[in-house]
Order: C-alpha cells, then structure tokens, then sequence
C-alpha cells in the first residue's frame, strides 16, 4: 500500500498531477480542491494516498489532508460507490460539508453534486449516518445546515455549483433570523460583490 507520496510536482491536469519521487512519476487522481492547492510543476509537494486495485487497473487517488483521505476510503465502503464518484464529491463539497449533509441527513445537498442522485444519497446517508454522523448530530452548525438545505437548492437550480452556493450561504449572517427569501437575497448579494 503506497500511504503517501512526497517529491517534486511535474505536471497537474484537470483531473490529476504527475509527482516525480526519485525519479519515478506516478500519475495521481485528486480532488480539484487538493489540485489547486499543490502550487506551481516544480515545487516540493507531499500527499495522502489510496492505491485502488481492480483486476485490470491501479489507480492511485490523492488528498492534501489525512482527513480527506479517511473520508474517500470511509465513501467507497458505500454500496455501489466507486472511487470515481467519491473523488466527484470530494471536488464538489469540503469533507466538513459532506459529513455535515451526512450527520444531518440532507439528501437535497448530497443531491447537488454531479452523479448522485436521490438513491445514491439515501444509500449513503443510510450507510454512513451512525459511522459519520456520532458527534455531529447535536452541533449547531448542523441545525444550520438544515436550516439552508432550500437556499442551497435555490442557488444550484439558479445554475451556481454546489461549492458555490455552500460558499454563500456559508456567507449568511448567523445573529439575524431570515426567512427563506431575505437568505436568498443575501447570498445573491454575495455573488454580486464576488
């Protein structure tokens, strides 16, 4: 098992990077948000791995944090999710804010990401929620994110990413009580001064 990689970035691609250790590239899947923060072909670089083996394929996936990594091992042990897709979600959502859908059970936010749709979310919700969810569940951001589960709908049929619409309601005045359309108004708001 190859548990991290650490040496020189050579190349990074849309879906990936090529890290040159000892003269040896090894071409990584990684999530968009580990991808942007690697830095510049050059630069000395370290990443979590998981080596995924198939009778026909290995595939190494990398993450910028330990954390990422526990989160991508612990969605594959979901029924009929591949790396690929959990990779997907990882790109889509911070593992904060996918554990926080999953502890809450919010099958609207899980549904934002591109190639889940309502079962898929289910199925991990209904796998992950007692692994994942203990110690989340009385917390108040969780309450939060119950709270904006329609705003961040609002916002993705409106035609903005999951991460972006997560980034402005994120944004939201938490000591104020809105309603469902000041909240939206206020992360369109947010848009319009990006």
């Amino acid at each position: 098992m190859i548990a991290s990689l650490s040496g020189k970035l050579e190349s990074v691609s849309g879906d990936g990077a090529i890290i040159n250790v000892g003269g040896v590239g090894f071409q990584v899947s990684m999530p968009t948000t580990a991808l942007s923060a690697l830095g510049k072909p050059g630069s000395d670089v370290k990443v979590y791995t998981h080596l995924h083996v198939r009778e026909d394929n290995l595939s190494l996936y990398g993450f910028a944090s330990a954390d990422e990594l526990w989160l991508f091992e612990t969605l594959l042990g979901v029924t009929g999710l591949g790396p690929k897709l959990a990779l997907a979600m990882l790109s889509a959502l911070s593992p904060e804010q996918i554990t926080m859908a999953i502890a809450t059970g919010s099958i609207d936010m899980l549904n934002m990401i591109p190639g889940i749709g309502k079962k898929v979310a289910n199925r991990i919700i209904l796998e992950l929620k007692e692994k994942i969810g203990a110690g989340w569940i009385a917390t108040p951001a969780t309450q939060m994110a119950q709270e904006n589960t329609d705003v961040l709908t609002a916002l993705t049929s409106l035609g903005y990413s999951a991460a972006e619409a997560m980034k402005a309601v994120a944004s939201l005045p938490t000591d104020q009580d809105l309603d469902l359309e000041e909240k939206i108004k206020l992360t369109l708001q947010y848009f319009g001064s990006k």
